[in-house]
């Protein structure tokens, strides 16, 4: 929606200026008139613009960003604000002014001016879709309609709380094997460039046969020395052009599928996005929110193209009169006793309480893959490892025999 900024005169004829959003310069003048101002200028700038504007390019890029952590601690003092029945604009007030991160302070100031201007707090939040997702919003939605807003902050605290978690836990399993790997590669990098081509002229100067293993390494050296420069070019238009695939519908979907049969990440990925899954429609339907909404709005926020066109394929199995058990089942993303809780759920009334169950059961499995994560890529790494440092240790050191019997031979 447009900003229109304004120029005008007030009911004591004094100049006042500003911002409005509104739909039409038209609906900007009509409602600046119920205000009691007389519009004498008025122009349109979107409000990313506007914001682009305001902040300077040097702050923008030191700025520092809003992070999972900052939602957490809000969605957390909402609850806790909310069940001292503290009035919301005065809690985002208190919020604003204790803030540790002066950019999530400025999107609580857009938000309570938002509500004094008489919108929703859903509606002022879905300003800022980099901040809140669209399942965030829906879940702040239903606590409006339902009143029961402290209940949705708790139980979006709880899951924030146990996605970040679970971040944490992969990034701590997978820091070590990035580690090594990195520095195997600068490693092979480095002697390709520099070592090797000593070795290579060194070698040239005696009158003995290389070992293939030598000539192979020679080779790649070589090569690596005189096309390095292409080699990093198609390094870096392979990187932009898969960061671009990856943002279509169809590449995102194509990654989103293949990276779940990977041979050991595809299975936590699988998990994690199926407890997400669970987790996210279990706290949904306990909230009040209809199947079919609840469907549509997990599957926006599944965070995997793959999982959310299986489940938009069962919303419409459900709106065409199906049982959500009978979709879950045809999907093929759920294992036998998932399908199992789903069906005693529907059955019972139980759904969201089985559901939770379920994320419980898949965040565990998660947990215990990822604790032996470390332990099945430690053995993979070392081979590999040792194998470099084997056909190096070959291809430098053998040829000092032939060298030797050379020298030898001309003494």
């Amino acid at each position: 929606m447009p900003v229109y900024h304004y120029r005008g005169r007030d009911s004591g004829l004094a100049l006042v200026t500003g911002a409005i959003e509104a739909d039409s310069p038209a609906t900007a003048v009509e409602q600046l008139g119920v205000r009691g101002v007389v519009v004498t200028e008025v122009h349109a700038r979107r409000a990313e613009e506007a914001a682009a504007a305001a902040v300077p390019w040097w702050k923008a890029l030191t700025a520092r960003r809003i992070g999972d952590e900052d939602l957490i601690l809000f969605s957390r003092q909402m609850y806790t604000l909310q069940r001292a029945n503290v009035p919301i604009l005065r809690a985002l007030g208190g919020l604003q002014e204790s803030a540790g991160n002066p950019a999530f302070a400025e999107v609580l100031s857009d938000v309570r001016a938002s509500l004094e201007e008489g919108r929703e707090l859903s509606t002022s939040m879905a300003r800022h879709p980099r901040v809140f997702s669209p399942f965030y919003l829906a879940m702040v939605r239903v606590g409006e309609v339902s009143g029961r807003l402290m209940e949705v902050f708790e139980r979006l605290f709880a899951h924030l709380e146990s996605e970040r978690d679970v971040r944490e836990q992969v990034k701590a399993a997978l820091r070590y094997p990035v580690i090594v790997v990195s520095a195997a590669v600068i490693a092979m990098v480095i002697l390709n460039i520099f070592v090797i081509p000593v070795f290579a002229g060194v070698y040239a100067g005696f009158n003995a046969k290389l070992p293939p293993m030598t000539q192979l390494l020679i080779g790649i050296s070589a090569w690596s020395v005189r096309w390095w420069p292409a080699v990093a070019v198609a390094a870096v238009a392979a990187a932009f052009g898969t960061r671009r695939a990856l943002r279509t519908q169809n590449g995102r979907y194509a990654w989103d599928r293949q990276k779940m049969r990977l041979p050991i990440a595809g299975d936590i990925v699988l998990k994690g996005t199926l407890a997400r899954f669970a987790r996210a429609f279990a706290m949904a339907s306990k909230s009040g929110i209809p199947v079919l909404e609840a469907l549509t709005v997990v599957a926006a926020t599944a965070d995997n193209a793959y999982i959310a066109r299986r489940i938009e394929a069962m919303r419409d199995g459900i709106d065409r009169g199906e049982s959500l058990y009978r979709c879950a089942a045809a999907s093929g993303i759920f294992t036998p006793v998932v399908l199992q809780m789903i069906a005693v759920g529907e059955e019972t009334g139980e759904i969201d309480s089985l559901l939770t169950e379920v994320a419980g059961m898949y965040e565990r499995e998660i947990t215990y893959s990822i604790k032996r994560l470390s332990t099945q890529l430690e053995p993979i790494l070392l081979v590999i490892i040792a194998g470099m440092v084997l056909v190096l240790a070959l291809g430098i050191f053998l040829p000092m025999w032939s060298l030797g019997q050379a020298a030898m031979g001309r003494g």
